[in-house]
Formats: C-alpha cells, structure tokens, sequence
C-alpha cells in the first residue's frame, strides 16, 4: 500500500493568491514520520550544550539553509524526502525574518505546499544564537522498508514504558 495524500480546499478558495502552505492536507494511506524539531545546529550535538558547537551564521536566510539541509537528512534517514512533509511548525525569535525563512524555505520545496503555523518565540532551547527551529511530521509509503537501529535498550537504555531508575 502506497501513500495518498490530498490537498485540502476550502469552497471559497482564492485562486488570485499564492500562498506557502496548503489550508489541510489528507493523508488517507502511508505512515506517518514525527520529526524533533531541527535548528542550523548539528542535530547531533553534546548534552548538556557546549557553546563551541553553536558556532552559526548570523543571518535568516543562511541559518534557514542549515535547518533545511538538516530537515532533508533527517527525513532522508526515515526513507522520506521533502516532498513528503505533511505538516511543519516554524519557530522563530524574529518574525521580521519570515520573509527571509519563506525565500529558503520555497527553494527548497518548489510547489510543494505543507501545511505551516510560524509561531515568534523569545528563545529557542538549543541555543541563543539560534534563530530557528523547525519540527515536522511526513509521509512515508506504508510498505517502506524499516531500517534496522540499535535500539535504545542495546545502547544501554531502560526501553519504553519502563518507570524511572530506583
């Protein structure tokens, strides 16, 4: 089974406008990716944070590039492209900058229209000098192969739904 996802219009749709987002999007088959959000920062990166590892560019447009190569490789890893985002959520510490961010983010989708909410925050958690987070849900096809991983529990991990370490 492959997937099968419709855009969604309303009946009084203006056909005089071109907007960055689709109003909804049907996903009637496939599987469904949740995405962590992603910033211009390595996704993988120490914990607790290491100021030298957050050495970014100042400005939108190339902090938006870093997260959207970020964005591909992740959705790449679970056998998706861009093409397959559903839905994203964009935050930023400027909505001033969204201009900027829509310029990338359009180069990077073409045609393709997700559905979007762009929220402005005070700060992002992964680090001050970043300016955006992206987080993202896609649409895989149902019989995708899965990719074997270490699971959490082989890295030395206690596996879901196991109660906290006493």
């Amino acid at each position: 089974m492959a997937k099968d996802v419709l855009t969604v219009h309303h009946a009084d749709r203006r056909r005089d406008v071109v907007m960055p987002y689709a109003p909804a999007l049907l996903v009637r088959r496939g599987s469904l990716v949740f995405l962590s959000g992603v910033t211009a920062a390595p996704v993988y990166h120490s914990h607790p944070h290491r100021d030298e590892e957050f050495d970014l560019p100042t400005s939108m447009r190339e902090q938006a590039t870093l997260a959207m190569e970020n964005l591909k490789k992740t959705l790449d890893a679970a056998g998706c492209g861009l093409g397959d985002l559903v839905s994203a959520t964009r935050y930023l510490t400027d909505v001033r900058e969204q201009d900027d961010l829509n310029r990338v983010w359009a180069a990077y989708l073409g045609d393709h229209r997700p559905t979007t909410t762009t929220v402005e925050v005070s700060r992002l958690a992964t680090h001050p000098r970043c300016k955006l987070e992206i987080s993202a849900i896609a649409v895989a096809d149902a019989a995708a192969p899965r990719r074997r991983k270490r699971s959490h529990r082989a890295a030395g991990g206690r596996g879901p739904f196991r109660g906290p370490r006493r």
